[in-house]
């Protein structure tokens, strides 16, 4: 492929100029996780020496976050940077800048394209919150019987035309 055939990017963006769903997706776990861990926009942006505007930005994905950057939201946040990508559905994530960068008659199949995410629950960051909790339940006898029922719960299968009966 020649420079020639490669359209320039709009550093990031559709084509249309509207920010990258991904850049979105990855603004939207920004938040969720801020306000999980009960943190306004002002007291992120504090912590990582921002503005808090610069913070709306990258939650509404106005603006790109960069690699290091986002290596440093992670840290603040108490998550690895795998963490922003979860739950990204495959049609957000088959917009990335690569592919409006493309000719489009160059079709490119690349090994990650036709892989699955992990799906791996232990990856999770909702896995990671749920274990923590029941660690924090400060009395051990209330916590083991939280645990025997979510494990008896697992166990039963419901099937939704009986809970119509």
């Amino acid at each position: 492929m020649t420079a020639e055939t490669v359209k320039k990017s709009s550093r990031g963006r559709t084509p249309n100029g509207q920010p990258n769903p991904i850049d979105v997706h990855v603004g939207n776990r920004i938040r969720l996780r801020r306000t999980l861990l009960g943190l306004s926009q002002e007291k992120l942006a504090s912590l990582l020496g921002l503005t808090f505007q610069q913070v709306q930005k990258y939650e509404r994905g106005m603006n790109r976050v960069g690699a290091s950057r986002l290596w440093d939201i992670g840290k603040v946040l108490e998550v690895p940077v795998g963490f922003f990508y979860e739950d990204m559905d495959r049609e957000v994530a088959s917009q990335s800048p690569r592919m409006f960068s493309l000719p489009d008659s160059t079709p490119v199949c690349l090994a990650e394209d036709s892989e699955e995410f992990d799906v791996d629950p232990m990856h999770r960051q909702e896995t990671i919150e749920l274990v923590k909790a029941y660690y924090k339940i400060p009395n051990r006898k209330a916590a083991k019987h939280m645990f025997d029922l979510i494990v008896t719960m697992s166990k039963t299968t419901y099937n939704n035309d009986d809970e119509n009966d």
